[in-house]
């Protein structure tokens, strides 16, 4: 079944409208008629259940026939990306959002090669949060990560108290594999931490300094395994191992 976003405070009543891109997707390219059912999703946890009503030449009206809540994850992992050229950061962004990420962090380090200024930050501020909401439509989930400007480490780590367990990827020798510190904290605790935080790199590796700063918020080195892989990479591999230690250690 279809699935298109409206926003929260759009999404109340019995009555939906879809407007701008959503109508003219669902008016133009599906071609939907009335009497068709869809399904809404509103960032927030919301799943609706529609039948179209009418359809206009720049909006489509639908009927509510069913509400669900969908529940956030029972953890949240917070991405922080250090920025790569070009539109990587996209793309970083479209498979942390199908991963389930709550929120991703834009990094500005030594070595990152993208410059904002200007107006620019916001322009892509709106174009990542949009990216996001795509994947979500395409993966089902119900809830839209959330997006932060970008950030020095500087003004990150003085959010570290937020993070119960918190990571980089690390080219260092003896960075730990991710499992052992999980373990760690559940031996430490006895659970699995409710939230936590990676930290990936630019092309070349974060500087040495910026790793000793990283490091003094409390976060561990992990390995990312024997071979180098690049930023967009590295951010998939840690996203995919974090979500299954969160989902299976302690269950096997």
């Amino acid at each position: 079944m279809h699935r298109f976003f409206i926003s929260p405070e759009q999404c109340r009543g019995d009555l939906l409208i879809l407007t701008g891109g959503e109508a003219h997707h669902a008016l133009k390219v599906l071609r939907l008629e009335r009497g068709e059912k869809l399904i809404v999703l509103n960032g927030a946890g919301g799943e609706f259940l529609c039948e179209v009503v009418n359809g206009k030449r720049d909006q489509v009206s639908l009927a509510v026939l069913e509400t669900r809540s969908l529940p956030p994850l029972p953890y949240r992992i917070t991405l922080v990306q250090a920025l790569p050229k070009g539109k990587l950061f996209e793309a970083i962004v479209q498979k942390a959002t199908e991963l389930g990420v709550f929120e991703i962090v834009p990094l500005l380090t030594e070595r990152v090669v993208a410059h904002l200024e200007g107006k620019d930050p916001v322009h892509k501020l709106q174009k990542w949060q949009a990216i996001a909401v795509e994947a979500v439509k395409q993966c089902g989930s119900g809830w839209v990560p959330k997006i932060t400007s970008p950030m020095t480490p500087q003004q990150l780590i003085k959010r570290a108290s937020e993070f119960e367990l918190s990571l980089v990827g690390s080219l260092q020798p003896r960075a730990q594999h991710p499992r052992l510190l999980f373990k760690a904290f559940q031996h430490d605790h006895g659970r699995m931490p409710a939230s936590a935080c990676v930290w990936i790199g630019p092309e070349g590796d974060f500087t040495a300094e910026e790793l000793a700063l990283i490091k003094t918020s409390g976060a561990r080195p992990i390995t990312l395994g024997p071979l180098v892989l690049r930023t967009e990479t590295a951010a998939i591999y840690c996203l995919a191992i974090l979500n299954y230690e969160f989902t299976f250690t302690g269950r096997d």
